[in-house]
């Protein structure tokens, strides 16, 4: 034969079938029901002999049994399911880390489930996951969609929510202490002489985590202005591709700004980078013309300009955490929904250093 036709005798030729307790059972002559006994570690009802023809009928069809099989007619299949808003969001994957560890540590395996920042799919996640046979649920969600919380409930599975909080869901809840985290960011620009200050976030409504940073953010502004003179703030939503507006609001900064320094606080690295992208189109320099604040310290952050000043959020210990307490409740833990609030980390660099003369001697462009 060919080489040519060898190849296509191999290629055409499909795979074989893989072996199932039916085909074992045919193969020892016996019932699914002894196989099953059989790979369940109860040969003490079985003879000796037929024991015997089971082992050799595995061994000649290399059966194995399947995992999730074995797991679900023990009531157990060892799977949590986690559900995140955004997977490119360096914060979710950072969370998955340390999640995943925990797990891991605990014999379960983690399913992730992302929602592409599609607040519609919450719950289509939850009833996916749920068909999977997950013992349990960590959501990083937008907590927009109502029903939910109602598909969670239905399912009887214990929860834990990371970061957002979700509306009617009684849970536990794990996440950032936000309202510390706008403190340190924005004493920080304050100390450093920044005067006329804008909080820039993705949209905020119905969004918990970005909903307490604003109001924070707000609140820290309203206070201080009576002891910090000439302290100003206000807030600017960045959609994803609306580049013309951002910009927009970064010069608007600078003309409100006069003769104080303009300083910017980004509520995640998403719009850390959105901002910096924005710099880069008006040919700002951070520091110079414009410093900076950003909430989450990514990998890249030291490298971009002068180096980000960051509010590092403790990602990987939010995972872990998350994990624990979801795993404390599949092993019996009764008690109300708790929350756990974590402190978040000012790394100073140079985005929030002024290093030029004051604005009023600069032309805004």
């Amino acid at each position: 034969m060919s080489a040519k036709n060898l190849q296509r005798t191999a290629t055409s030729t499909p795979p074989a079938a893989r072996a199932t307790i039916a085909d074992v059972a045919r193969e020892a002559g016996v019932s699914k029901a002894t196989v099953s006994r059989f790979l369940n570690h109860r040969e003490t009802l079985l003879t000796r002999d037929i024991a015997t023809r089971v082992e050799v009928a595995i061994a000649a069809l290399a059966y194995s049994p399947s995992p999730m099989a074995q797991a679900l007619k023990r009531g157990r299949s060892r799977l949590i399911g986690l559900v995140v808003a955004d997977v490119t969001n360096p914060f979710s994957v950072a969370v998955l880390r340390g999640a995943e560890k925990a797990c891991q540590e605990s014999g379960y395996l983690l399913m992730l489930f992302n929602l592409g920042n599609d607040s519609r799919r919450e719950s289509e996640a939850i009833e996916a996951l749920t068909a999977y046979q997950v013992e349990g649920l960590i959501l990083n969600t937008l907590g927009r969609d109502a029903g939910a919380a109602a598909e969670a409930a239905r399912h009887g599975k214990p929860v834990v929510l990371v970061d957002r909080r979700h509306h009617d869901m009684q849970a536990d809840f794990v996440s950032l202490d936000n309202a510390g985290g706008v403190r340190l960011g924005v004493q920080h620009l304050v100390d450093a002489g920044y005067r006329e200050l804008l909080f820039v976030s993705q949209p905020i409504k119905d969004v918990s985590s970005r909903m307490e940073r604003e109001a924070a953010f707000r609140s820290f502004i309203s206070d201080s202005a009576a002891d910090v003179a000439g302290l100003q703030g206000s807030t600017f939503e960045s959609r994803e591709d609306d580049t013309y507006n951002l910009d927009e609001a970064l010069r608007g900064l600078r003309q409100r700004a006069g003769g104080r320094l303009p300083g910017v606080l980004s509520s995640n690295a998403v719009v850390t980078l959105r901002v910096v992208a924005a710099m880069a189109r008006l040919g700002w320099r951070f520091g110079v013309d414009v410093g900076l604040v950003g909430f989450d310290d990514t990998e890249w952050s030291p490298y971009i300009g002068p180096g980000l000043s960051t509010i590092a959020q403790p990602t990987d210990e939010l995972g872990r955490v998350a994990a624990g307490c979801l795993i404390e409740r599949l092993k019996g833990l009764d008690l109300p929904p708790r929350q756990i609030l974590l402190s978040g980390r000012l790394l100073p660099r140079g985005s929030s250093q002024p290093e030029a003369a004051p604005v009023s001697t600069r032309q805004a462009s």
